[in-house]
Order: C-alpha cells, then structure tokens, then sequence
C-alpha cells in the first residue's frame, strides 16, 4: 500500500507501508492493504505505520483527512511531524498542536467580536439615517 502524507506547501511523505493505524473523529482504525475504500477526518494524533521491512513508524498529524482508495492512502494535514521517539511525538501533540488550536480559537473568538461590533454600528447608523 502507498502511503502519500500531504501538507499545504508540500508532499512530506511518499513511501510504501504494509499497515496504518491512527484515530479518526470516530474512534481509532487500522488500515491493511485490502482494506475496503475509506474517508475519515483524522484526530490530532499519533499515526504509525509499518514500512516495507516490518518496522513500525510513527508520526504526529494536526487534524486532517485520511482517503483509503484502492491501494493509495492519502492523508491531507496541516502539520506534520516524524520521530523515532514516541514520547516526544506525544509531547508535540499535547504541547505545540494543541496551544496552536487554541491560538487559532482565539482568532476566531477575535473576528467574531469584530464582526458583531461592525453589525451592531452598521444597525445603528441605520436607525439615525
């Protein structure tokens, strides 16, 4: 099976690997070869894989999709992160991936108040048209 790991400025990884496994929204899967055609969105997460030799690796994905179509999985993400050591893919996904969710929350919480601000001013130049 080919595994193809996609960020949004480049191709991170393309290699050849004999199982996936991974948490999705949904729950955790694994994917073998013949595995039937699958679409989930992916957790922020550890992802591991076994390679063509058997050895089992193993990165940190920030949210994503994962599509299984035929004998290609593609797995579109943000960010994407490759170590040998689990441990320290683990404190990536807790530290670094999710401090940069809540930046990212707090944006939005940001151009919210903008946004109703703007209404709220736009209403009321209205009523002393």
């Amino acid at each position: 099976m080919k595994l193809k790991v996609m960020l949004p400025t480049h191709i991170f990884l393309d290699t050849r690997v004999q199982k996936i496994t991974g948490e999705g929204m949904n729950g955790f899967f694994g994917l073998l070869p013949r595995h039937v055609d699958f679409v989930t969105a992916l957790a922020s997460g550890i992802l591991s894989f076994e390679d063509e030799n058997g050895d089992e690796q193993h990165m940190a994905v920030m949210e994503g999709v994962l599509v299984k179509k035929g004998d290609t999985v593609f797995i579109s993400t943000r960010r994407a992160v490759q170590d040998a050591d689990l441990a320290s893919l683990r404190n990536t996904v807790e530290t670094d991936f999710l401090k940069e969710k809540q930046k990212e929350k707090n944006m939005r919480t940001s151009a919210s108040r903008i946004e109703a601000g703007f209404i709220r001013r736009f209403l009321e130049f209205q009523d002393h048209a």
